[in-house]
């Protein structure tokens, strides 16, 4: 199969064009540029911060559920202890946890944009 070879299109230099900059180039971009400034401890520290995120996410919208449901009255008085007692522990396992990996309770939060911030 021999033909001539198709013309890669380049979008952004078409949108430039559209806005009046024809003379626009794509920033050149280094192989330097490409690399990530990563080292161990910052990668364990953002992964930790990314699951505890999730996990405290996940515990108030549990505590949100267990609240609901004892306003319902839909809970003996057992399971409301149960759920209360079970509730403070893993207040003090998040705590734990943050503090092995040296992070504020307002680190666990993620930015959304324009949604707002998720906890």
């Amino acid at each position: 199969m021999t033909g001539p070879i198709p013309q890669r299109r380049d979008e952004a230099a078409e949108l430039a064009a559209a806005l009046g900059e024809p003379d626009w180039r794509a920033p050149r971009v280094r192989p330097l540029d490409r690399r990530l400034a990563v080292d161990r401890d910052s990668v364990e520290r953002g992964l930790a911060s990314l699951v505890l995120t999730v996990i405290e996410l996940l515990r108030q919208l549990m505590e949100r559920q267990a609240l609901r449901r004892v306003d319902l009255g839909d809970l003996t008085e057992d399971e409301v202890e149960r759920i209360g007692v079970t509730l403070m522990a893993l207040e003090e396992q998040m705590t734990a946890l943050r503090e092995h990996f040296g992070l504020a309770p307002e680190d666990l939060n993620l930015d959304l944009g324009p949604l707002g911030p998720l906890l």
